[in-house]
């Protein structure tokens, strides 16, 4: 099978501009291609991993990728997706976050000997001359072709700023320099993305007569459509600081059953064949199949020391053995016991994550869904010794699969 047939037989593939000649490229050439990561955070998510695990197939194959890190573009904010205007962050946080992309995206790209590059466009974006910027790459746009991209579409219900209106011109601009700097000939992205790549492909073959071509990939969505990556502590991160790797290996042992086949075709190195095989399974021998999907998730962004101390844990928690490190823990502090040395039950939930509100807690408890040291809680006004966590620590379980520890 080659990579062409791969990407599509994990179900990554969405468009294409051009999917005989994009086949032929990837399977008889070895080219440059580019995906773009504006720095909005100082950590790269589960939303990111899709695109970095295209670029890893793609340089297993021997092509080049080309991380491109929106030190220019970052200044803008892409409007995709967004119902308002994304926070104007400063030049410094941008810098900042960029470093924080590489490093965590070097434990997957290799990025030695030029077999992959990184490079920031701010470098080119942040000293244009707006006249000559205009006069050289405006005159390709047409304001009623943009707005008819889907990328701008909601923006204009609640007011669409011609700030956000360049970004579509910088994005395409890019994909020109790339080209013209590396001979880079694809650009690739989330299928939110589609509006903006197409206006790079245009742009490169109009500006300059060069070859250029586009492809998408599928979000990383669940079964009913939504976004994966979101917890009730919000974001996936790949930052173990951000995300504990036990919590992150969690994340995917828990998913729905409707989802794990396609995350294991979509995010790990777990060849198709044995992948077909595991989509025979139903029901409580599913959970194997989860198992190794987390395991291998885990082990691609954390190591493999980290993945198997993650899965040790989890095995020992789900075989009632409590006594893990590696378990997620809040401590509290004197701040939380009232004057009779109690913390509230519901209040502990709000401070570990496991609620995202004290009257969500207390729905918790009343449904019977919350124990503490395995035994069910009833009552949504009991307080937590001071003593009995002087003693240790307590274990919180919420519904039947998420564990927290409590200490001080």
């Amino acid at each position: 099978m080659n990579v062409f047939e791969e990407l599509k037989a994990r179900g990554l593939v969405a468009q294409m501009t051009d999917p005989e000649r994009i086949e032929e490229l990837l399977t008889k050439d070895k080219i440059k291609f580019y995906i773009g990561f504006d720095p909005t955070a100082d950590s790269l998510h589960v939303g990111h991993f899709v695109q970095i695990m295209v670029m890893a197939h793609l340089q297993r194959a021997g092509h080049t990728p080309i991380a491109l890190f929106g030190g220019g573009t970052g200044m803008v904010g892409d409007p995709s997706g967004k119902t308002d205007m994304r926070k104007m962050l400063t030049k410094e946080t941008i810098e900042h976050n960029i470093a924080c992309f590489k490093k965590q995206m070097s434990r997957l790209i290799d990025f030695s000997d030029g077999k992959a590059i990184m490079v920031n466009n701010g470098d080119w974006l942040l000293d244009l001359n707006y006249i000559n910027f205009i006069r050289e790459i405006g005159v390709h746009f047409t304001v009623s072709r943009m707005l008819a991209a889907e990328c701008y579409k909601q923006r204009l219900e609640k007011g669409l700023t011609f700030f956000e209106m360049n970004y579509m011109l910088m994005q395409s601009y890019d994909f020109l320099e790339l080209n013209r700097k590396y001979g880079c000939i694809l650009e690739m992205g989330g299928d939110d993305q589609w509006s903006n790549i197409i206006g790079g492909v245009e742009l490169t073959r109009r500006a300059d007569g060069k070859e250029a071509y586009g492809m998408t990939f599928n979000l990383l969505l669940t079964s009913s459509g939504k976004k994966m990556g979101k917890t009730e502590k919000g974001a996936v991160w790949l930052d173990p600081e951000k995300t504990s790797p036990y919590e992150f290996y969690q994340y995917w042992r828990n998913i729905d059953d409707a989802d794990v086949i396609k995350c294991l075709k979509m995010l790990t190195f777990v060849p198709i064949e044995q992948i077909e095989e595991y989509s025979k399974l139903e029901g409580s021998e599913l959970n194997r199949v989860k198992e190794v999907l987390a395991y291998e998730v885990t082990k691609l962004i954390h190591g493999e020391d980290e993945a198997t101390k993650a899965r040790d844990a989890a095995r020992a928690i789900f075989s009632n053995n409590s006594d893990s490190e590696n378990m997620p823990t809040t401590s509290l502090s004197d701040e939380d016991f009232d004057e009779n040395g109690g913390a509230l039950i519901t209040a502990v939930m709000v401070k570990a994550g496991l609620a995202k509100s004290r009257g969500e807690a207390r729905r918790l408890i009343e449904q019977g869904g919350v124990s503490l040291d395995d035994e069910k809680l009833g009552d949504f006004t009991y307080c937590i010794p001071r003593e009995r966590l002087e003693k240790g620590f307590v274990i919180i379980k919420k519904g039947k699969k998420i564990f927290h520890k409590i200490n001080l």
